[in-house]
């Protein structure tokens, strides 16, 4: 059972889910901060989400609520480079609790985690999608209504594979 990216769509079974990517497409040479989304196949890791705004998501991977302190390191030269961490943190970090809701449900793409290779990428995820589908800094988003389904539809054997 896997998803399939394949430029504007995500295919998983028997749907057809539109999505965005990366501002400058697909790559297998992923830098962090090229706006491009890793080619590959990728188990997913977990799930964060905001319990203030979905109260209840049902799914067999890993769930984390997501708090207010934290956030995912994009800094190369941090020992915590691709990992999760919590503020205050005196490096760069992306913040995952933000007033837009496109952090309100995170599946974790198992993407240089291990072993993480500095400047490779990081913070890669399958989110929920801005209006009219803008295209992302290299994650790949949905619409809320469908990372909600997937969600409850994807296990840890799951494999996400963009091409």
């Amino acid at each position: 059972m896997n998803i399939n990216i394949k430029k504007k769509f995500l295919y998983f079974k028997e749907y057809k889910i539109k999505c965005s990517i990366g501002k400058r497409g697909i790559t297998s040479r992923k830098l962090e901060g090229d706006q491009k989304t890793p080619k590959g196949v990728f188990n997913i890791k977990s799930m964060l989400y905001r319990k203030d705004r979905i109260p209840k998501v049902k799914s067999q991977i890993k769930k984390i609520i997501i708090k207010k302190n934290m956030g995912w390191c994009d800094d190369t030269e941090s020992k915590r480079y691709n990992k999760m961490i919590k503020f205050p943190f005196n490096l760069s970090a992306e913040k995952l609790w933000i007033r837009e809701n496109i952090y309100d449900v995170i599946i974790v793409i198992n993407y240089n985690l291990r072993p993480v290779i500095k400047n490779k990428g990081s913070a890669i995820f399958l989110h929920i999608a801005k209006k009219n589908y803008k295209p992302t800094k290299g994650c790949i988003a949905i619409a809320k209504k469908d990372i909600i389904l997937l969600a409850g539809k994807i296990n840890r054997k799951t494999k996400i594979i963009v091409n």
